[in-house]
């Protein structure tokens, strides 16, 4: 099965999606699963893993619905309070259901560099292996450090590390990400997705180059087995038309690491999310 791990839905609402601000106007709009159904007839692509966008148990409940009505949806990784004295009752709940794969958090816009390790924070991560959950880490550079301790903290809980933590592409940066990423990637509990590079580049002016260097270090650290493509549709448009973004990642494998093609486009996600 080729799969997209990483993309999102929405109905859109300014008040509902704030993030979403003058310079992000082309993605002001619905996106839903038709529209993806779209983008993946022109890459052969054949299930996605959908991500919260929003932090509300109700968008999570409104994602599985509609994988209750799209095949093409094979996972959901979404949003409860993890901090939350109810966390494990939500768990249970939204677990019943079989696409219920993870949990994320938009960590990067927590103003505290170590949120991820605050004791409640802490607690409510621990619920989650009993429910068989992979939590998806998202990230700046910044955060990495806690992210580490996180992994370790943790060694039977799954975490999949969203977009190579947001590596600043437009600047060529590369230092301290690499060293941190390299320290994570010991976790062997950690999978990383290929997804959201485009967006850290410098929009719709960059070239396929600008990603190698970023690529060679997570395939060297993570290996074949624990890299997954995600296209982070429709936040990719901002940047890159989907082929776009599809093409860079099929484009290095196929250069590089051809014998894990299946592997990073589909069997690494099946594994990582357990899907069914």
């Amino acid at each position: 099965m080729r799969i997209d791990s990483h993309q999102h839905f929405w109905n859109y609402s300014a008040k509902e999606y704030p993030w979403i601000n003058d310079k992000a106007k082309r993605i002001a709009r619905d996106f839903l699963p038709n529209d993806l159904e779209r983008e993946f007839k022109k890459v052969h692509l054949e299930g996605s893993i959908a991500v919260q966008a929003r932090q509300t148990v109700q968008e999570s409940r409104w994602l599985l619905n509609l994988a209750n009505h799209y095949p093409l949806i094979k996972g959901v990784v979404g949003w409860v309070d993890v901090r939350s004295a109810r966390v494990e009752e939500e768990l249970a709940e939204l677990s019943k259901h079989p696409r219920f794969v993870g949990v994320r958090h938009v960590v990067q816009d927590e103003p505290d560099d170590r949120f991820t390790l605050k004791p409640d924070f802490l607690r409510g991560v621990g619920q989650l292996k009993q429910f068989q959950l992979a939590y998806d880490v998202l990230i700046y550079p910044k955060q990495l450090p806690a992210a580490i301790e996180l992994a370790k903290r943790f060694p039977e809980q799954t975490f999949v590390l969203d977009h190579i933590a947001k590596p600043s592409i437009r600047d060529g940066t590369r230092s301290p990400w690499e060293k941190q990423i390299r320290e994570l990637a010991q976790a062997p509990n950690v999978y990383c997705k290929i997804s959201g590079m485009v967006t850290e580049a410098k929009w719709g002016e960059w070239k396929p180059s600008d990603f190698e260097p970023y690529l060679d270090v997570v395939f060297e650290v993570f290996g074949a087995d624990r890299l997954l493509y995600g296209s982070d549709w429709p936040v990719c448009l901002l940047s890159g038309s989907y082929e776009q973004v599809y093409g860079i990642a099929n484009d290095y494998v196929r250069k590089h690491a051809p014998k894990a093609e299946a592997a990073i486009f589909g069997e690494n996600a099946v594994r990582a999310y357990r899907l069914k």
